[in-house]
């Protein structure tokens, strides 16, 4: 028999139209050649068009599978996007706390890219105060770091700025992605032994309408590429591609902001016998 791949766990919402959440980070992580598990935070209503209803699970339900999941599988790595509730905010910081799972990347989604909220004000208080210090990375947009970081985020000095504020609050490591800025630039910062290291890495603008969940796309190949064994700078760098190849090669899709191709590089059908 083969040996298993790497295991990596999404924590994340269900989007029934597959361009985010944890349908789409499976896609993620099998294009990576990693094993996907998950637990599920929400469910919602959208599609390319947006996000229209969205129902939090059971705080207890999502430790029951978190624990199972835990006791059964070695997981190389965690990727935390939607989170929907304080409860379900505490359930996951719990998990952690008590598990302490190698690899942990937070996405702080707080809106989707339609306007509709996705954690209230309680909720991203207890993620900043309960999560951000147990995370690996936090992989926060422009938008996010502004609304966590209370400073506005729109160049390259102020994604700079926000990312020293984050680690001020708890953050080891954070990049700071402007995919949506003129000229799409991504800030990555890290305190260690040595003190803070900082990076820019630099994209190119893709005029594209298959741009939904880019964000969950780039988050959990970090997580993938660190239960790879890559370091972060490294995975960091790996996943922008990624992501950037995953909006190159999108097909349209729906009549709203479409998905990116999360597969691109698998072949387009089964196999026939």
């Amino acid at each position: 028999m083969p040996s298993a791949p790497p295991v990596v766990l999404t924590v994340a919402g269900f989007d029934p139209s597959s361009g985010a959440g944890i349908t789409a980070d499976i896609k993620t992580i099998a294009a990576h050649g990693c094993y996907g598990v998950a637990g599920l935070t929400a469910l919602t209503v959208q599609s390319t068009a947006g996000v229209r209803r969205i129902e939090p699970v059971r705080p207890q339900f999502l430790t029951w599978t978190l624990e199972e999941l835990a006791s059964d599988v070695e997981i190389a790595a965690v990727h935390i996007g939607m989170l929907a509730s304080e409860e379900v905010v505490d359930a996951v910081a719990a998990f952690l706390t008590a598990r302490r799972p190698p690899n942990v990347v937070l996405d702080p989604i707080l809106r989707s890219s339609s306007g509709t909220e996705l954690l209230n004000g309680k909720g991203i208080q207890a993620l900043v105060r309960k999560l951000l210090p147990l995370a690996t990375i936090a992989t926060p947009n422009v938008d996010e770091a502004a609304f966590l970081t209370e400073l506005p985020v729109g160049n390259l000095e102020q994604m700079a700025e926000a990312a020293r504020k984050l680690h001020s609050m708890g953050a080891a490591a954070v990049v700071v992605t402007g995919g949506h800025l003129e000229q799409p630039i991504d800030v990555f910062s890290m305190v260690d032994a040595c003190g803070m290291q900082q990076q820019v890495f630099e994209g190119e603008h893709q005029d594209s309408r298959s741009t939904h969940g880019t964000g969950c796309a780039f988050a959990t190949a970090i997580a993938c590429q660190l239960a790879r064994g890559r370091d972060l700078v490294e995975a960091v760098r790996l996943a922008k591609k990624y992501v950037a190849v995953a909006i190159g090669n999108a097909y349209s899709l729906g009549r709203g902001i479409g998905p990116v191709n999360h597969l691109y590089g698998m072949p387009p059908s089964a196999p026939t016998i």
